[in-house]
């Protein structure tokens, strides 16, 4: 009998990272192009005795910036949410909705550009292993007065993380007010906004691949270049909120690529991602914008050792 890879993944999504129970309110929100992924989650969710509603966005409501009331209505009634919507730059308000809807009411899986590859490689997987690792990885950092993180396209910024929470995503998005992704791995916080300064030379940012250079004083981005990064900024307009420095994350994830995908991007090995625009409730900065750039082979040291050098791990 043929295994059904994807359906072994959908499982694992609904009863290893969410851990759905009997009864529960489960909103399922999918477009056309993922359907196939959101069929199989539903079945799961059926299985483990869920109330499952499937919200699905046509294109004629595309790009979605802000819920309907009778969507607020019923995010706003559901245990547990998942979204799995083709990303979009233009529809980042509404995610950002998503994420803030699901820590207030509920719980929330984000799967922004999920492909069926990415859910039989990165989805179907041992949680356990790569939470220890990514623990291991919040150790070394948590707490430092000083983070520098360079490579060699021309990295180099430095800053503080102290007194910042951390935040693990492994795969565990269980608890009331908890957000994650899946595929999952990477740990976060936001840096000290008044420490942020120097220089990000980027692989890729919101889903687009391609060479930028962007440069921070005190926390605000203040040059900018590349094509992806002015398409980003083009978006943000005027919103000075989008432009401060939002989070600070490293990628634990070892079968997860560098691709165009900033979903499965930014949880590869030997990156690490910094956001411009709301901290989700990390930092000081609050914003309905949120993007995040990639940057590759990186070195990262703190508290006086050397956490990773070139793109790879020395902890």
């Amino acid at each position: 009998m043929k295994i059904d890879k994807l359906q072994i993944a959908a499982d694992k999504a609904v009863t290893q990272a969410l851990k759905l129970k009997p009864g529960e309110s489960f909103l399922l929100v999918t477009d056309k192009q993922k359907l196939p992924i959101a069929e199989a989650i539903a079945r799961a969710a059926k299985a483990a005795g869920a109330e499952t509603t499937t919200y699905l966005m046509t294109e004629t409501l595309r790009p979605i910036q802000e819920p309907t009331r009778l969507f607020r209505a019923l995010a706003s009634r559901a245990t547990a949410m998942l979204y799995m919507l083709e990303g979009r730059i233009e529809e980042k308000p509404f995610r950002g909705y998503m994420v803030g809807a699901g820590e207030k009411h509920n719980r929330v899986c984000m799967m922004p550009g999920i492909t069926e590859d990415m859910m039989k490689r990165l989805v179907a997987i041992d949680f356990s292993v790569l939470a220890g690792f990514t623990k291991k990885v919040v150790k070394a950092l948590k707490d430092a007065d000083e983070v520098v993180v360079t490579n060699p396209a021309g990295t180099h910024i430095s800053f503080s993380v102290k007194g910042r929470p951390w935040r693990i995503d492994i795969g565990d998005i269980s608890r009331k007010g908890s957000h994650g992704n899946l595929p999952a791995g990477e740990c976060y916080t936001a840096p000290v906004e008044s420490t942020f300064t120097g220089r990000l030379v980027i692989r890729l940012v919101d889903d687009r691949l391609g060479r930028g250079v962007l440069d921070f004083e005190k926390g605000a981005l203040v040059r900018a270049q590349g094509k992806g990064i002015e398409d980003v900024l083009k978006n943000i307009g005027t919103d000075e909120t989008g432009r401060i420095i939002g989070e600070f994350g490293v990628g634990t994830n070892p079968g997860a690529r560098i691709c165009p995908l900033m979903l499965e991007a930014e949880k590869a090995f030997g990156t690490v991602h910094f956001a411009i625009g709301d901290s989700y409730g990390i930092g000081t900065n609050k914003s309905k914008h949120h993007y995040d750039c990639l940057i590759e082979k990186v070195t990262i040291r703190a508290k006086g050792r050397t956490i990773a050098r070139d793109g790879k791990f020395l902890i």
